[in-house]
C-alpha cells in the first residue's frame, strides 16, 4: 500500500474513534488497513487466554480427540445456577456440562466413574474446580448420571472426543465430523493494551516485523470499557509463541489464541 498523507492519517486517527469494534493491521509506515465488522468484535469470555485464581496463574492447553486424563471429579449445582460461565454462558445444573481449569471451552469429554464404570458426554463451559487434587466440575445432571452425587467426588478418566463450533452439544454426526484438535495457528502474544487508539497504534508500528512477526491492534469491547489490544502475530505453535515469550522482550505479555 502506498504511503498515506499526515492530513489523511489524522482523519483515520478520528474515524477510528468513532466506528465500531474491529481489527487493525500495520501495512506500513503512516499507513493502517482497519477492518470493521460485527464478526471482528472480541468480548472478555474467557476461552484460551491465561487468568489467575486465588494468586495462581493458569494456561489454557491446547488437546487433541484421543488425549486421556486421570483426576478426582466433583459436581456443583444449585448455589450456581443461572449464574455465568466462564465463556458467558448461563450455567444450567441440568445440562450435562463441566468446568475444567485449562480445557478448550467447547471440549467434548466422555467422563468414566472408576467407581462403578459408568460414563457420561459433557461439554467444558466453565473454569475449576480450583482445588489442587481435583481435575473437573461436573453438573448435576452429569453427575448423576454416573452416580456420584451422594458421594460428591469420584476418581475419573477424562477422554477428549471432540470439539463443538458453538455453545452446544453438538450432535452424533457433528461429533462424528468434529476438528481432530484445536486450531492452533492463530497464536498470539498481546503486548500492549490501550484505552486510545493513538497509543496502540505507536507501539504496533515500532513492534511490526520484529523478529519476522507481524503486530495487529484488536478493537475490544469488555465490562471495563473499550481497549485497543496489540498482538504479535505469526507463530506456528503454542511452543513457538511460549519460546519467544521467555525471551523476556515484552514484560507482562501473555499468550492467547484469537477467535
Amino acid at each position: 500500500m502506498s504511503k498515506v498523507y499526515l492530513f489523511f492519517l489524522a482523519f483515520i486517527f478520528v474515524g477510528c474513534s468513532t466506528r465500531g469494534p474491529g481489527t487493525y493491521h500495520y501495512v506500513g509506515k503512516h499507513s493502517y488497513n482497519n477492518t470493521y465488522s460485527n464478526k471482528n468484535i472480541k468480548y472478555s469470555h474467557a476461552t484460551m487466554r491465561p487468568y489467575v485464581v486465588r494468586g495462581k496463574k493458569y494456561y489454557p492447553t491446547v488437546v487433541s480427540i484421543g488425549d486421556r486424563f486421570e483426576g478426582t471429579a466433583s459436581w456443583y449445582g444449585p448455589n450456581f445456577h443461572g449464574k455465568t460461565t466462564s465463556n458467558g454462558e448461563r450455567y444450567n445444573m441440568y445440562d450435562f456440562t463441566a468446568a475444567h481449569k485449562t480445557l478448550p471451552m467447547n471440549t467434548i469429554l466422555k467422563v468414566t466413574n472408576l467407581y462403578n464404570n459408568k460414563t457420561v458426554v459433557v461439554r467444558v463451559n466453565d473454569r475449576g474446580p480450583f482445588v489442587d487434587n481435583r481435575i473437573i466440575d461436573l453438573s448435576k445432571a452429569a453427575a448423576s448420571k454416573i452416580d456420584m452425587i451422594k458421594t460428591g467426588t469420584a476418581p475419573v478418566i477424562l477422554e477428549v472426543i471432540g470439539f463443538a463450533d458453538k455453545n452446544k452439544m453438538p450432535t452424533k454426526n457433528e461429533l462424528k465430523h468434529s476438528k481432530k484438535s484445536v486450531e492452533t495457528k492463530n497464536f498470539a502474544l498481546q503486548i500492549g493494551s490501550f484505552k486510545n487508539i493513538q497509543g496502540a497504534m505507536k507501539i504496533q508500528q515500532k513492534y511490526d516485523g520484529i523478529d519476522g512477526y507481524q503486530t495487529i491492534i484488536d478493537d475490544v469491547q469488555n465490562e471495563y470499557g473499550r481497549l485497543f489490544k496489540v498482538y504479535l502475530i505469526g507463530f506456528k505453535s503454542e511452543k513457538e509463541a511460549r519460546d519467544y515469550k521467555a525471551l523476556g522482550k515484552f514484560k507482562n505479555a501473555f499468550i492467547i489464541i484469537r477467535d
